[in-house]
Parts: C-alpha cells; sequence; structure tokens
C-alpha cells in the first residue's frame, strides 16, 4: 500500500495573512508537488488570484478554488470529489494545503480526513492557525463583557480555530519588541494550551521545514509506509505517546480515536450565528486611491466591516491595484500581474454588515457610483 499523502490545513481568522504565508510557502516549496485547496467566505476568488500570480507556472503547482460558503461542509459539493481526484494522482502530488476561509473551524476538514473513504489516501500533517498579532495585543479577540454581537462571535470563532490548531504562526510582527512578543505568546498560551509549537512569521514567511512534513498526526504504523490502520483496529496508545500527543481529543490517527469536535461542532457554530455576512460591490467609474481608502475606513467604522479584498480600477494606471483591509487597516498596492479590470470589485465580509449603506457610503465619499 503506498504511503498517504500528508495534508496541512490552515486557519487563521479573518485578515490574518493565511494567503500572504501560504504564497511564501509556494516561493520555498524547493522540489515539492502541491496541491492548494483554497477557501473563501464570498462569491469572488481574490485570494486563489493572489496564490496563483505568485508561482510560476512552469512549476508543479496546483490550485483549486473554493468560493461559497465553507469548505468541507455538507453543502460543499466540490470537496470530496476533488480529494478523490487528487487521490488517483497522489504519485504526482507531495503535500496538500488547505486554507479554510477566516470564518471556518478547520475541524470539518479534519474529521473527514480521517473518514473511510480519504483515511487511506490521505494523513493529516498538522492545523497551522495563524495569528494577527497586533489585533491579539489590541483585544480585539477579547469577550470583554459582550455576551452577543460581533465581539462575541469573533471571540467564540478565534478561540475555536485556536483549539484545533497544533501550530500557532504569531503573524504582522516585525514592528513589535520583544516585550510585545512575550505577551503575545503568553496570551496564546493561555487560550490554547494544548498547541504544540508557537512560531514567529516575520515579513509574513515561515521557513517550509516548520510548515510542512511535520508528521504531528501520523503514526508508526503510517510512517512504515503502510497507510492508515483501520480506526476499529487501532493499537492502544503507549504512556509515551500520550505524553507525546499531550491531548485526548482524537487528533491522531495513533490509537487516539476520531476526532471528537468536528463536523457536528462546525455546523453548529453557523447554523446558531448567521450574522456573518458577506457580500460584492462593484463600481465602473475609475478610483480616486485617497479617496477609496477613506470611504473603506468609514465604512469599517460604521458597519462592522471586518475584511475587504479585491481589485480596483485607478484613474490611468496599466494594472490593477489590490485592495486587502482588516478592519481600519486599508491597504492598497499596485498589481502589475493583473491587468486594470473594467470595473472595480470588492469582497466585504462582515458581522449584520449593511450592504445598502455600504454601497452608498462609498459612493458618497468616492464621488462614483458603486452597486
Amino acid at each position: 500500500m503506498n504511503k498517504p499523502t500528508p495534508v496541512t490545513v490552515v486557519t487563521g481568522f479573518l485578515g490574518s495573512g493565511k494567503t500572504t504565508l501560504l504564497t511564501s510557502l509556494v516561493k520555498s516549496r524547493q522540489t515539492r508537488r502541491l496541491a492548494i485547496l483554497i477557501n473563501e467566505f464570498g462569491e469572488v476568488s481574490i485570494d486563489g488570484a493572489i496564490v496563483r500570480e505568485s508561482a510560476d507556472p512552469r512549476e508543479e503547482v496546483e490550485i483549486y478554488d473554493f468560493p461559497h460558503g465553507l469548505i468541507a461542509y455538507d453543502e460543499d459539493e466540490m470537496f470530496m470529489p476533488t480529494m478523490r481526484a487528487l487521490a488517483e494522482r497522489r504519485a504526482t502530488i507531495d503535500h496538500v494545503l488547505i486554507e479554510t476561509s477566516g470564518l471556518a473551524l478547520p475541524s470539518a476538514v479534519m474529521e473527514i480526513l480521517q473518514t473511510s473513504d480519504l483515511a487511506s489516501d490521505f494523513v493529516l500533517d498538522a492545523t497551522l492557525a495563524v495569528v494577527d498579532t497586533p489585533l491579539l495585543l489590541s483585544a480585539q479577540f477579547d469577550r470583554g463583557d459582550a455576551i452577543s454581537g460581533s465581539q462575541a462571535a469573533i471571540a467564540s470563532l478565534f478561540e475555536q480555530q485556536l483549539g484545533n490548531a497544533d501550530l500557532v504562526v504569531l503573524n504582522k510582527i516585525d514592528d513589535l519588541d520583544e516585550g510585545a512578543l512575550l505577551s503575545a505568546e503568553a496570551n496564546l498560551r493561555q487560550r490554547a494550551p494544548t498547541v504544540r509549537f508557537l512560531e514567529l512569521a516575520y515579513q509574513a514567511r515561515l521557513d517550509i521545514r516548520l510548515a510542512l512534513g511535520l508528521r504531528l498526526h501520523q503514526s508508526a504504523y503510517e510512517a512504515q509506509g503502510h497507510g492508515c490502520p483501520p480506526m476499529t483496529s487501532a493499537p492502544e496508545p503507549s504512556v509515551q505517546a500520550l505524553a507525546y500527543h499531550g491531548r485526548l481529543d482524537g487528533h491522531s490517527h495513533s490509537g487516539l480515536g476520531a476526532h471528537t469536535h468536528g463536523l457536528m461542532t462546525h455546523k453548529h457554530f453557523h447554523q446558531h450565528d448567521p450574522g456573518w455576512l458577506s457580500f460584492v460591490l462593484h463600481s465602473h467609474e475609475p478610483q480616486d486611491i485617497a479617496k477609496l481608502q477613506a470611504a473603506l475606513v468609514a465604512a469599517a467604522r460604521g458597519e462592522a466591516i471586518l475584511r475587504t479584498k479585491g481589485f480596483v480600477r485607478a484613474g490611468n494606471r496599466a494594472h490593477a491595484m489590490l485592495v486587502q483591509s482588516v478592519r481600519t487597516r486599508v491597504r492598497l498596492t499596485a498589481d502589475p500581474a493583473t491587468a486594470c479590470p473594467s470595473e472595480s470589485q470588492l469582497v466585504f465580509i462582515g458581522y449584520h454588515a449593511d450592504r445598502a449603506r455600504v454601497a452608498a457610503l462609498l459612493s458618497e465619499l468616492t464621488a462614483t457610483g458603486w452597486q
């Protein structure tokens, strides 16, 4: 039996820098042949386009877009066919990376990887959570006194993403001193004491050896090239194995049982909190960058917009401007790899955000039509 293909799941809240980190991993992949599944909460795939731009078309990197909803849900009709197709060609694939949307729990993917349909072909290598460190330090993920609304929803989702992670990456740390980094580490250790490793990503870069090939969920049986043993016949873990894994939540195939907080927790979380919304706004008129930036800041302040991204037509520029914003931190950069679009297109993700009000605000502050 062939060895199963390792899978790394990348999770993290909206705007944490998952796609940027993936881009750096693609560039430093060495000879690894990668298949990358990218899930976005919205009807337009922006992140997939960004990762494609970073990969040399001659390189062996396959990218699959999963827009609309959440990857590996019951409603996701793409995930299983895609994974089965990859399994049929696994001799040509060294590693699979799955980026969940910023509003997803990684547990759905983690559990499906352990089902009889996929367990003989794939093994979870590690679950990696990317954290926006400045937001963490500014208490943006704290529950505080909130018992409802966006703050409680954000804190709950963030904590559950961390709770499923093996490795946490502190991102956006270039302007932080040692004291701030130690404070961030203490914060994370308190929130998620079962996380095995904590790494630093300067300039959104992580050593490829710290991200891929960790084998944190691979039993000795699999390591010898036998694939995944049937769950019902898994050997009892030794005391040393329990000490190594450090938790009995089924993250491993090494006799610890199936993952116990996967699909049902995933579905329950979102079914009982329908406030997360995504919508797209379009404008056919050229944009003034300064005005657009001010308008996006105002929208984030007024409508609980947590994430905005897209490509914008700016003046007489030959290329598109890439918009990437997290709350009121708005960044617009020239994207020489993307031709100037015929229209500007922005994806907004927020909590109970009002599409009509955001469109009206952008139209007013940019003096252009947005709809």
